[in-house]
């Protein structure tokens, strides 16, 4: 499941992730990106539906927390402040991120000219959207913290939420497979799912 908020040049959305560390950890929390939207010609009528193309990301916040260390929900949480083409920057750490996780998301989201310059982009791109986003920030916010790392989900929810990432989930396990602690139990649905798709 994905939320996505739309503006006129960008769009964020949020949702629930989990992932597999080459280190047969895993993660899990909230995830938030920011993207340009791909301008498109109106079609058909003054009633007709249009399309909705979010794609050229370039910013991502992970709000996550690892399942073997469930007294610091936090303890995962970092952000990618640029993109080259598809692939996210290193990760990038932040005290406050970790400390205060949703007033910093707050704050990242308030500044979409920062976001955009960081990234190596003009802030012209979406210099209408600035005020926008600033005024649906609360709203996000509130969206990424339901679905955050302390809010307790069992393995079945988080595949629940998660299932149309069985593909790239897969690709992690390959990556930690020769790890002997690799939980595959745990595992099983998404790569079930994934191998039913093939």
């Amino acid at each position: 499941m994905m939320i996505t908020y739309s503006f006129t040049a960008t769009a964020v959305t949020v949702r629930r992730w989990f992932e597999v560390g080459t280190d047969a950890t895993f993660e899990t929390g909230a995830r938030v990106e920011l993207a340009l939207r791909e301008a498109l010609p109106h079609r058909g009528s003054e009633s007709a539906a249009q399309p909705l193309v979010v794609d050229r990301t370039f910013w991502r916040a992970d709000i996550f927390g690892r399942l073997d260390r469930p007294g610091a929900p936090y303890g995962a949480a970092h952000y990618h402040p640029r993109f080259d083409g598809d692939e996210p920057s290193e990760r990038t750490w932040d005290r406050r991120l970790t400390e205060h996780p949703w007033e910093w998301l707050g704050e990242q989201l308030g500044d979409l000219d920062r976001r955009l310059t960081e990234a190596g982009l003009s802030a012209d791109l979406a210099r209408d959207d600035a005020e926008a986003l600033r005024h649906a920030t609360g709203q996000i916010v509130a969206a990424a913290q339901a679905l955050g790392p302390e809010v307790g989900l069992d393995r079945d929810e988080t595949f629940r939420l998660t299932a149309d990432a069985s593909h790239r989930i897969a690709m992690m396990v390959e990556l930690a497979r020769d790890r002997p602690d690799l939980d595959l139990d745990y595992l099983a649905p998404w790569l079930e799912r994934d191998r039913a798709s093939r």
